[in-house]
């Protein structure tokens, strides 16, 4: 099974449901093009009012489907069109979105997850919820407008610490930091953030709207690099070399090694 993304409505409230049986929910490149197609619809409707976004199963999302890796990542041309073309449509359709949205975290909430959270207004969590990226062990980084969202909402520290360490957090590291709105304990998350999703879906949606728009004027663009510059400056304008690490030895190693559950040899 390839996962799926379900929205259900239940009165003004679309429910967002991430489901990967089996995977933590880990999002396939399926799942990325039905978030993108669901954020767009629930922009487009008039019902709905406020989304709440989930895991099945008491996870969140563990990153991405690393079994489908290997049919893409290894060419230049594929990587940079998963990312760009399947990953970002994806993310940007949430951050598009003028109807707010509560991510109720639980469980793993690690790479993918991390990123889907961080296009969410407010954000609560239990307190076994663990949060990272730890795809160094990997062999790969992360994608440079992932990487600014990330930067923008977890804070530079942070993401420092996520990617070049490949540290894992805990929900309470992230509600001191500011990522979460709340911390709760494990069995009071669903309840909760229920009843933040239809507080805010109570409230005059155009106003929702309009204050979500004034919000997205007001943060700062995530183009990471300054494209032009970086060129003129060095000779290579890095947002076309992002993706050239693709057939690299450290990038095949690293999906082997986790694919064989074996230690990659770097």
């Amino acid at each position: 099974m390839a996962g799926v993304v379900q929205w259900e409505q239940q009165a003004d409230v679309a429910w967002v449901t991430l489901c990967h049986p089996g995977k933590f929910n880990a999002m396939s490149i399926a799942m990325w093009r039905e978030l993108r197609s669901v954020f767009e619809g629930i922009q487009h409707s008039a019902e709905v009012r406020c989304v709440l976004i989930l895991g099945e199963g008491g996870n969140f999302c563990s990153g991405g489907d690393i079994s489908e890796y290997a049919a893409f990542r290894f060419q230049e041309s594929t990587l940079r069109d998963f990312h760009e073309n399947v990953v970002w449509p994806g993310l940007q359709a949430m951050l598009d979105c003028d109807v707010p949205i509560v991510a109720q975290i639980e469980g793993n909430c690690m790479g993918a997850g991390v990123e889907i959270a961080s296009c969410c207004d407010v954000r609560l969590a239990g307190s076994a919820a663990k949060f990272g990226a730890p795809i160094a062990r990997l062999g790969f980084p992360m994608a440079p407008r992932e990487t600014a969202l990330l930067a923008r909402e977890l804070g530079l520290r942070t993401v420092r610490h996520m990617l070049l360490e490949a540290a894992l957090f805990s929900a309470a590291d992230m509600h001191a930091g500011g990522f979460l709105s709340q911390l709760l304990p494990d069995g009071e998350v669903a309840a909760q953030a229920q009843a933040s999703a239809r507080r805010m879906a109570a409230l005059a949606p155009q106003a929702a709207r309009l204050n979500k728009r004034t919000l997205r004027a007001l943060m700062s663009p995530l183009a990471p690099i300054n494209s032009a510059q970086d060129a003129m400056n060095t000779g290579v304008n890095f947002l076309d070399q992002a993706y050239a690490y693709a057939d690299s030895h450290e990038h095949r190693e690293g999906i082997a090694a986790f694919l064989e559950k074996r230690k990659p040899a770097f």
